[in-house]
């Protein structure tokens, strides 16, 4: 099963807590479509890169105006390699730990985040609590919930469910009892495992959210 190397924001104005790191190559900045977003007029549009390659993981920085940090020390444009557990520094106004995918270290994100669910996206197959969900969730069901694990610990608004689940064509028909149910049968689901959990919230007037920690 794969799983993702991700970063932790530890200071810094960020709609996420936490990244996953889920393709080969992601942008830091300030710009609203980075992979990573750090929303500070001291951050570049795109101030810096991530790149998985078969050595590890490599930073970057992208020519940003007040500096990229790795550790403390000031980078250039030349890639550096990061490792579990170093600090990444945007600017002076923000802060993040790197998390490798493979890393055992004792991060409390970490650990609970795979005591509740795991995911594996290639096979799309689903584990509460150590147990997989058998039979597999529906198409839609799992798109939900990948959304949901992918930004864990964040309110994903209906609309982005909607334009996430459904295709272009399908999503002006879409209505709000349809979304619920969906959301319904996936907490089900769930709970055909895990009856007590609280991972599956739904956040009134707004959307849903997953809860792993």
């Amino acid at each position: 099963m794969r799983e993702f190397a991700i970063l932790l924001v530890q200071e810094g104005n960020s709609p996420k807590t936490q990244w996953f790191l889920t393709e080969s190559s992601m942008i830091i900045g300030r710009d609203a479509t980075s992979d990573v977003q750090i929303d500070d007029r001291q951050v570049s549009r795109r101030h810096a890169e991530i790149t998985r390659t078969p050595e590890g993981y490599h930073l970057r920085d992208l020519g940003s105006k007040n500096g990229t940090f790795l550790n403390g020390e000031p980078l250039t444009n030349e890639p550096q390699i990061i490792r579990n557990g170093d600090e990444i520094g945007i600017a002076l106004c923000a802060k993040l730990t790197f998390i490798e995918d493979d890393a055992t270290a004792p991060v409390m994100t970490i650990q609970q985040r795979e005591a509740a669910l795991k995911m594996d996206f290639s096979a799309k197959r689903v584990w509460v609590k150590g147990q997989e969900i058998i039979p597999p969730l529906s198409v839609a069901q799992y798109t939900l919930l990948e959304l949901l694990y992918k930004n864990a610990g964040n309110v994903v608004s209906r609309d982005k469910v909607v334009e996430t689940v459904w295709s272009e064509e399908e999503a002006d028909g879409v209505s709000e009892q349809a979304i619920d149910a969906l959301a319904r049968r996936l907490r089900e689901r769930i709970a055909e495992i895990d009856p007590d959990n609280k991972l599956f919230e739904t956040v009134r007037g707004y959307g849903f959210r997953l809860n792993l920690s």
